[in-house]
């Protein structure tokens, strides 16, 4: 069995590996690394969650290594490029540990946080830098961060920042960047767009592509329960009800909503925390920090906020909206069965979201099973409502900004089975777990 010296790592990044737990390299690991060590670009087509920030971070801080270099004020050697502020924050926390035994140095710059504190970062110069394109061009810009003794370029889930518009910003950065360098390029799709913008990046790079084992559809038992949309959070408050529910993650189509969520479970005596673009840095730490630790189990997120977080442990993921894109779908649901674990994911489905079902199950080529409302769900959800009205005064009306397409209205589908309510309690971890042939994109634990 290949192990990382194997791979050509040296004695220091070994012993780093060692003191995180880590033995064994995962398939990303296996066949890009000695690509890297050798100075060779690199287009790596892999899911979030197959180890493929230690597959760039572990050799090019090797290669950093070998030949030290004072780095000049505002400078930086290695630059690596993400879509969102946790996802940044995620490989700059994984470099710091991987380079425990080194002398390089690891900066991030994003939004959010203070722009004086990323020019005292900068100010003498940094090994490593992870950012996200506008935080960085900001500081580009203003003269505080300088670009042209860049070594190593790495762009990290390009698929994502080219969905969150982003393609400009990366233009301009690469043309700041010295043309002698060593890019790697990682998506986890390879549609024409990212293809293209790679080859624009990219000089005769070696392509590792990674295919999980079993695809996230595979390790999650999903459901869909059919609801009104004013009657969802009466739902939910039933549902995390459930003591099986160890920690569940909840996803909503807008930052409002999330905002509403939380402040409607509230009323209903459950706690939970908001992660979404609004809040400050240290606001989404702190939620993710106590849901990470448990203290606080459930956490509401939008989807963009979402990318990059890692937590294990997550036994359910809740889509209170469905989202407009199905691709997006497999990526929330890919927060639960992390590390080749099972989970469980349930939808809530509106009359106007029977077309977004309907994408999603194209997509992954899977029937969702429907899971029937409570038996005696509208006299729950009355004393649910009069419950929390008492506690906190009448529900804040919903806005109308979950910005769906215009689409006429999805056929209805005969082709569900329904189950009982709380029939998914019993199937976490069972032998008797209904799957369904899939395909679609794998999120598994990074």
């Amino acid at each position: 069995m290949t192990n990382f010296t194997d791979l050509g790592l040296a004695e220091p990044l070994v012993r780093a590996l060692e003191a995180k737990g880590y033995e064994t390299p995962t398939p990303i690991q296996r066949d890009s690394i000695p690509t890297v060590l050798t100075g060779r670009d690199l287009l790596g087509i892999a899911q979030t969650g197959t180890g493929k920030t230690a597959a760039f971070v572990l050799p090019s801080i090797q290669r950093l290594a070998e030949n030290a270099k004072r780095v000049l004020p505002t400078h930086c050697r290695m630059l690596v490029l993400a879509p969102t502020r946790e996802l940044a924050s995620q490989i700059a926390d994984n470099a710091r540990g991987y380079a425990k035994f080194s002398k390089l140095s690891v900066a991030t710059v994003f939004g959010g946080t203070s722009i004086n504190k990323n020019r005292n970062d900068l100010s003498r110069g940094v090994d490593i830098l992870v950012a996200t394109p506008g935080r960085l061009l900001d500081l580009v810009e203003q003269g505080f961060c300088n670009l042209s003794m860049i070594e190593i370029l790495v762009l990290d889930e390009a698929d994502q920042m080219l969905d969150l518009g982003f393609i400009h910003a990366l233009r301009r950065i690469v043309k700041m960047v010295p043309r002698r360098r060593q890019t790697l390029f990682f998506s986890a799709t390879m549609p024409s767009s990212i293809r293209d913008l790679a080859a624009q990046f990219l000089h005769e790079p070696e392509t590792v592509s990674v295919v999980p084992a079993s695809t996230t559809a595979e390790r999650v038992d999903q459901y869909v329960t059919f609801v009104n949309q004013m009657e969802k959070q009466a739902l939910l408050t039933i549902t995390l009800a459930d003591p099986a529910i160890d920690r569940a993650l909840i996803f909503t189509r807008t930052k409002h909503g999330a905002d509403r969520v939380v402040k409607l479970l509230a009323g209903n005596g459950i706690q939970a925390n908001a992660i979404h673009g609004n809040k400050s840095q240290g606001q989404r730490e702190r939620a993710l920090g106590l849901f990470k630790s448990g203290e606080v189990p459930i956490l509401v997120a939008t989807d963009i906020a979402a990318r990059g977080i890692d937590v294990s442990g997550v036994s359910h993921v809740i889509n209170f909206e469905l989202p407009n894109v199905p691709e997006q779908y497999v990526h929330r649901i890919g927060r639960t069965a992390r590390a080749g674990n099972s989970g469980i994911a349930i939808a809530f489905c509106a009359d106007d979201e029977r077309a977004y079902l309907k994408d999603i199950e194209k997509l992954t080529r899977q029937k969702i099973q429907i899971q029937a409302l409570p038996a005696d769900f509208m006299r729950q959800a009355e004393a649910i409502k009069a419950t929390r009205v008492k506690a906190i005064g009448n529900d804040p009306a919903p806005r109308d900004d979950r910005q769906r397409q215009q689409r006429g209205p999805a056929k209805p589908r005969a082709t569900h089975a329904p189950v009982k309510t709380g029939e998914f309690r019993n199937r976490r971890g069972g032998s008797q777990r209904r799957r369904g042939a899939t395909s679609g994109r794998a999120q598994a634990n990074a």
